[in-house]
């Protein structure tokens, strides 16, 4: 057996590299495997007694019916999540739905610990509306228009870059300068500001109509609705931290791949938080960008901005509140819940329920994996449902056709049930850009 082997138990210990080494040397003076440990026992101290996870979860409410609303794979990995040993109270938003470690509609709260991967790779993503004050009537008449403005201002794709480049205060932000990192980061943030990322991101214009008793939303309106993150920024952020947050788990606690966490207090953990919270600003500075650009270049004025964002971590009540794909709902906060490409999307209030941890679905979630959806979709059929709904599309692929996505009507129905939201505006889209596949178009 090799010396690192001999004394495996004490993998993920700090000086592990040292009592490698000693190990090594006492093999080569002919010591015995038990010699060994117990020499290292002597040095070190004993190897750690590693926490485990715990027998059953900690209490986590489930809305909606599981096996019709919800896929019991995202509840087994809620459940995973809740047998943490630093874990406290959960919920299961209707829109959920499997995802890497915790499901995509998945909200933890934890004791002095944050894990990066609770957050998600798109850090800080968000919906953003900018409503107009203008009649439906006349924002239809000018459609296309419009929809020419909105495809000049904005950019999607893995990767892509704004052809001039934009400008923005949190390209000031001190926070830029915390790590080597985050420095090279911000050459990055400069090329990707005002742009959106692959997959389920978008940019639509919208028509609406008020269903709630908020007077601060028009009672007919139209709107510029985007979904969009912290692009690379936070991608880099997010896998930097979470191969970190496994190295110093492996110290203290044997859980599964992906289900790691750094101390809230310490200094990797203070690190990831503030570079977090810069991740979220960022991603609402893509928004401002999109939305100040499309308001400069139509000439229209915004009567009200509404956003909310997922893929975050919250501090409050004393625990770290992890909220991936599902939003704040807090008593008379407002927030978007979007439906897809072809149906409708709301504007709601939160009621501030504690047995969600305030929180509300992020959207409608997904019916269809990406895979399924291709395999069981088809271009022409997406391609006719717009048609019938009357909605003009750019960058439509199969994977993100209205047909792979969960009923909006009755994820908002559940969670009015429920006493999570309040429905303030109902909107339907007119015209959607999304980043679509090569070769789609």
């Amino acid at each position: 057996m090799k010396p690192h082997e001999v004394i495996s138990a004490w993998k993920g210990d700090k000086q592990f590299g040292e009592m490698a080494r000693r190990a090594a040397a006492l093999k080569k003076a002919g010591q015995s495997a038990e010699q060994i440990v117990a020499a290292i026992t002597a040095e070190f101290g004993p190897p750690p007694q590693l926490a485990t996870l715990r027998d059953a979860p900690r209490p986590f409410r489930v809305y909606g019916e599981i096996g019709a609303d919800i896929e019991p794979g995202a509840v087994a990995q809620l459940e995973l999540a809740m047998r943490l040993p630093v874990a406290e109270r959960g919920a299961l938003a209707p829109d959920a739905h499997v995802g890497y470690a915790l499901p995509i509609g998945g909200i933890v709260a934890l004791s002095n610990a944050i894990s990066p991967m609770f957050v998600g790779v798109d850090i800080g993503c968000r919906m953003a509306a900018s409503v107009f004050d203008c009649a439906p009537e006349e924002f239809l008449r000018h459609r296309g228009p419009l929809f020419a403005d909105l495809k000049a201002v904005t950019t999607f794709g893995a990767g892509a870059e704004r052809k001039i480049r934009a400008d923005h205060a949190v390209l000031e932000d001190e926070r830029w300068s915390l790590t080597n990192q985050s420095r090279g980061l911000r050459a990055k943030a400069a090329a990707q500001l005002g742009t959106s990322g692959a997959g389920n991101h978008f940019a639509e214009l919208v028509v609406g109509e008020r269903i709630g008793d908020d007077p601060t939303v028009p009672e007919r309106f139209c709107a510029l609705l985007t979904h969009s993150g912290s692009r690379g920024v936070g991608y880099a952020i997010a896998n930097y931290y979470a191969r970190l947050a496994a190295q110093e788990t492996a110290r203290r606690a044997k859980v599964p791949k992906q289900y790691e966490w750094l101390d809230l207090d310490s200094e990797a953990g203070a690190e990831y938080f503030a570079l977090m919270e810069l991740a979220g600003a960022f991603a609402k500075a893509n928004h401002d960008t999109i939305h100040a650009a499309f308001a400069r270049r139509s000439g229209l004025t915004p009567a009200r901005h509404i956003e909310n964002f997922h893929n975050f971590a919250w501090v409050e009540d004393g625990l770290v509140v992890h909220r991936k794909g599902a939003t704040p709902a807090g008593k008379g906060v407002l927030g978007i819940i979007p439906g897809s490409m072809a149906t409708n999307s709301y504007i709601v209030a939160g009621n501030g329920n504690p047995e969600s941890l305030q929180s509300a679905s992020h959207g409608a979630g997904r019916r269809f994996s990406r895979t399924e959806a291709r395999n069981t979709i088809s271009m022409a059929d997406v391609r006719r449902l717009l048609a019938e709904r009357d909605v003009l599309a750019e960058g439509v692929a199969v994977d993100e056709a209205p047909q792979a996505y969960k009923d909006v009507e009755r994820v908002i129905e559940l969670q009015v049930a429920a006493s999570l939201i309040t429905p303030i505006a109902r909107m339907r889209p007119v015209a959607v850009i999304m980043a679509g596949e090569k070769g789609e178009d």
